[in-house]
């Protein structure tokens, strides 16, 4: 047989295949051609592997057509019976590629063998290559392509805070007393920056390290918190059941739980809502994966009214699932859909949940509808695949519509300074800036720079005294933003979140590893100040901080951390004149 386009084709599978171990550099600052090239090209070379067996490796053709048929017959049934969460592309990803090289590979050494002795030594390796996906789960993906897998027999995070739950969760306790102005209202804080203000952190850990005020298993999702006393919402899937959860912020303890019928999931990010729930009075708003809209009453988890965006939008929920978290605007609440016509932004009545308005605004986005003041004006702005739109909050109408067409997603929220400069971010594209001017009862745009050295995937960025901070891919880097030139890239961090301490200088980041890092926010360089592990598993989540307590949580565990704060100097007032 003429088998050394088999022997480079296996080299290559096994060599990309690990390439996240081999040369995880290059997978970190690569571009996402070479990321796809990653995660896809084990499956391409799988395929070439095919094309030779048919073409190219001077077998008998009985002997092909028999070496075709074993692999389409053991591939289907691996499809058939593998887990619910391999079957889909983790199986073209992982199974096809081990399974033809395993073929490739009895081929090679039996090169010189008999025909049924060939077929015979293929067939055993194609089942044991195929058969071995049959017997994992998979757990999603982290932002570098590593890829998370377990014995499908063994219980997930889900299934062992499942069985830690006892009694009804459906209504829990109730506190009646009236909320205080809330802290972190919502999604990223007041403004949906990620801003902390009023806040230094101690940077040597070692001598004043944080401290655990509690941690506790919670269900999957990627909802973050708000905060509002001694309150702390946020959501998170209960087997069958989506659920909104109220916890006291001192012990983690559930003071109310409302869950109901629902249940969301994907391979990539698992089960559960994507979410954060918005405080606006007495009330929580709050928007689960499959698109039921909820208000409820904030002290009791009672249910006030309830909307279905799918019916709405007449359209169902996008790949990784409606994840706008509410905006409260007014009477209105405001969520983002991505449905057909001008079924993007909808826009409902706070008091009865009826649909007031809509907007279009592309078919599909993972951004949040986001509160910004234009030209000393407030607008509702809102990113998607079609690029950006400011729309009247009162009217619903679109004052302006920036076309930025994405291969892809969007998932960043928009980021306006200097009153009429916008930040957009991508993945696929890189950061765009425009400036705003007011032309007619709208506005015009020019494109000031477009960016490739700030590729922020779902990673939020946050602006400090003339810098970008964020995550260019899986790595933290910071961009100059008069021109969108880098200044540094450094902290691997994978795809994790930043908050910004804005009066100490200080950038406080959440790895994609459960890592919390401080670093100094300079352009000059990058200098990390201190580090703490927290979690163990994927935490895409965005934290949130408060005073010196840390609220951080991902899809399987949450915590309240006390940091190290720096003391505000005690001023004495001077003696009275004389």
């Amino acid at each position: 047989l003429r088998i050394w386009p088999a022997v480079i084709l296996v080299a290559g599978i096994v060599i990309v295949n690990q390439a996240v171990i081999f040369f995880p550099d290059l997978i970190q600052e690569g571009s996402l051609g070479v990321i796809l090239l990653a995660v896809m090209g084990p499956a391409l070379l799988a395929l070439l592997i095919g094309l030779w067996w048919l073409l190219f490796s001077r077998a008998a053709w009985r002997e092909r057509i028999l070496g075709l048929v074993a692999i389409g017959v053991i591939g289907s049934l691996t499809f058939v019976l593998a887990d619910k969460s391999m079957q889909g592309f983790p199986l073209v990803l992982c199974a096809l590629p081990t399974g033809l090289a395993a073929f490739a590979g009895a081929v090679i050494v039996t090169s010189r063998t008999s025909t049924s002795t060939r077929l015979i030594v293929a067939l055993i390796a194609l089942v044991a290559g195929f058969g071995y996906w049959t017997l994992l789960r998979f757990d999603g993906m982290y932002g570098t392509a590593k890829l998370e897998r377990n014995w499908r027999w063994e219980p997930t995070a889900e299934d062992r805070y499942l069985a830690s739950l006892t009694g009804s969760t459906t209504t829990g306790n109730s506190d009646t007393s009236p909320l205080a102005t809330p802290e972190w209202p919502g999604f990223r804080g007041p403004d949906r920056n990620s801003h902390a203000p009023g806040i230094e952190l101690k940077t040597d850990w070692t001598v004043d390290p944080p401290r655990q005020i509690w941690k506790q298993q919670v269900g999957p999702g990627w909802s973050s918190f708000a905060v509002a006393g001694k309150r702390l919402f946020t959501m998170e899937q209960r087997g069958e059941n989506e659920a909104v959860v109220c916890l006291n912020s001192d012990t983690g303890e559930p003071i109310w739980i409302r869950e109901y019928a629902s249940r969301f999931w994907e391979a990539m990010g698992g089960a559960g809502p994507r979410s954060t729930p918005t405080i606006a009075g007495n009330d929580l708003y709050t928007l689960g994966a499959d698109g039921l809209l909820h208000r409820l009453d904030a002290r009791t988890g009672e249910v006030i009214w309830k909307s279905d965006i799918r019916v709405d939008s007449d359209r169902q929920p996008p790949t990784w699932g409606f994840s706008a978290s509410p905006l409260v605007v007014g009477k209105l609440v405001i969520v983002h859909a991505g449905g057909t016509d001008d079924r993007g932004v909808l826009a409902y009545d706070v008091d009865t949940g009826e649909l007031l308005w809509s907007v279009a605004s592309g078919d599909h986005s993972y951004s949040s509808p986001h509160l910004v003041t234009v030209g000393g004006q407030q607008f509702v702005g809102m990113i998607s695949n079609t690029g950006f739109t400011l729309i009247e909050p009162a009217s619903g109408r679109a004052v302006f519509d920036y076309e930025w067409q994405s291969m892809g997603y969007r998932t960043l929220q928009p980021l306006v300074f200097d009153s009429d400069s916008v930040l957009i971010g991508s993945g696929m594209e890189g950061t765009r800036r425009i400036d705003l001017t007011e032309s007619g009862d709208g506005f015009a745009a020019e494109e000031v720079w477009t960016s490739k050295e700030m590729e922020s995937d779902f990673n939020d960025f946050v602006i400090h005294d003339g810098n970008l901070y964020g995550f260019d891919r899986s790595i933290f880097a910071s961009v100059d933003l008069q021109n969108g030139e880098r200044n540094w890239k450094k902290g691997r961090y994978g795809n994790g979140q930043v908050l910004l301490l804005p009066d100490a200088g200080q950038l406080l980041i959440t790895s994609e590893t459960g890592e919390l890092v401080l670093v100094r926010a300079t352009s000059d360089k990058f200098e990390e100040l201190a580090r703490l592990d927290v979690f163990e598993g994927k935490t895409w989540n965005h934290p949130v901080l408060v005073g010196n307590r840390l609220y951080i949580r991902n899809a399987e565990e949450a915590g309240c951390y006390e940091l190290p704060v720096v003391e505000s100097p005690v001023t004495t007032p001077a003696p009275p004149a004389n």
